[in-house]
Formats: C-alpha cells, sequence, structure tokens
C-alpha cells in the first residue's frame, strides 16, 4: 500500500547562510509533521552529514524522518540543488551545468534548478529550458509570486515534475511549503523512484507576516554579522 509523506528538500542550517544548527532544522521539520528532509546548504554537504549524524544518534534516522544528502550548488548560471542517495565524498561539485549534471547521473544524484525565475536571487533563469533536469523548483516560499508562477509555466511545458520547498534560513520556516511523496516504503530509493515516476505533488504556501519578519531580521542581522 502506498503511501503519502511530506518532504521539503531545500532548507540551510549554519553550515552555510541558516541561523538553526542542523539539530534544530530538524526539531521543526518534525512539529511540521515531515517525512523527508533534505538540508542544502551552499556549496556545501556537511549540514546534511552533520543532520544524520543527529538523527542516528538518537535512534531517529530512517525511521521518523528521512535525510537526504544535498547542497545548493552555486552553478556558474545559478544555484541548482543537488540530492543524493548518499554522500558523494566532495564538497566540491562541478560549477558548469552540463557538467554537474553528468556528475549528478554518475554519483546517484537528483539536480533541481532552485527558484529559477527568482529576480532577486541567483535563479538560472530560461536556461533551465536549456537541461534536462529530474525536477524544476516550482514553488519556493522565499521568491515572489511572479517568480513561482513562471517556474510552474515552465515546468508545465517541459511536462516536467515541480517540488515545493521552504528555503528555509531560519528554522521556523521549514516545511511551510512541502512537496507530497507517493512511496513504496520510506527510503532513498523510493523517493528517488517517485520524482523520477512523476509521483508528486507541490504544496505552495507563504509564510506568514510574523516569519517573514523574522526571516527578514535574520537575513539583515547576517549581513551586519551581528
Amino acid at each position: 500500500m502506498p503511501i503519502q509523506v511530506k518532504a521539503d528538500l531545500h532548507t540551510h542550517s549554519t553550515y552555510s547562510d541558516g541561523r538553526g544548527d542542523p539539530r534544530d532544522v530538524i526539531i521543526n521539520a518534525l512539529n511540521r509533521g515531515l517525512g523527508i528532509l533534505s538540508i542544502t546548504d551552499h556549496n556545501t554537504f556537511r549540514g546534511s552529514l552533520r543532520a544524520l549524524e543527529v538523527l542516528r544518534s538518537r535512534g531517529l534516522a530512517n525511521n521518523d524522518l528521512l535525510l537526504i544528502v544535498g547542497n545548493e550548488v552555486r552553478t556558474y548560471d545559478g544555484d541548482v540543488l543537488v540530492l543524493c542517495m548518499d554522500y558523494p565524498n566532495t564538497d566540491n561539485p562541478p560549477k558548469s551545468i552540463p557538467e554537474l549534471l553528468d556528475w549528478a547521473s554518475s554519483n546517484n544524484c537528483l539536480a533541481i534548478p532552485a527558484h529559477p525565475y527568482d529576480i532577486l536571487r541567483q535563479g538560472i533563469g530560461d536556461k533551465v529550458k536549456l537541461y534536462k533536469w529530474h525536477a524544476i523548483e516550482v514553488f519556493n516560499a522565499g521568491a515572489l509570486p511572479i517568480s513561482n508562477w513562471r517556474a510552474m509555466k515552465t515546468a508545465r511545458g517541459l511536462g516536467m515534475v515541480g517540488v515545493a520547498n521552504s528555503d528555509a534560513h531560519i528554522p521556523e520556516l521549514v516545511g511551510v511549503a512541502y512537496t507530497i511523496f507517493e512511496l513504496e516504503d520510506l527510503t532513498v530509493e523510493s523517493v528517488f523512484k517517485a520524482v523520477i515516476n512523476g509521483r508528486i505533488k507541490p504544496i505552495g504556501n507563504y509564510p506568514s507576516p510574523s516569519l517573514l519578519l523574522k526571516r527578514f531580521s535574520w537575513s539583515i542581522r547576517r549581513r551586519l554579522h551581528l
């Protein structure tokens, strides 16, 4: 009997520009009822690896919460989420999109353009149409509605599946937007199979005004090194 599980595949921790450490991200994911989580710190898998250590130390790994090793790679053209079955033994995937896609295929990873049409951050824009992706981030809780609309329209035009994510930089935002996965069982292999077979549904929600204020406050404090 298939099961339906909520996933947030785009979050950040103190290993890049997030406010909370991986433990904080995990706690908020569990509080939001997520069954699948990826910590995708910028240009590093270390946040995900630390999260795996936390889950295993508490006996939660692959039971209450499935952690997928992730990284938000800043390519020469913009941000791409890389989600892997296992840690690929490097924090430096290629920065060229064609090379990154080859690398992802060789390392059992999914490649998903993050907020492709976000004018305030590093989306890859219309270059999303030039390559074959495993999915497209069609809803990002930190992006403007017009950006998400364009991403959704592009995915539909290309016949590609879409995911919705929080892009949480503060733990309280984890799981605000999410993707529902229809799975055979709660394993990374089943998650990847659901993406490839299109058994996913993006659920787009924006943060409340109070959460938006917290995120904005954190962004200012981080830039001012407070």
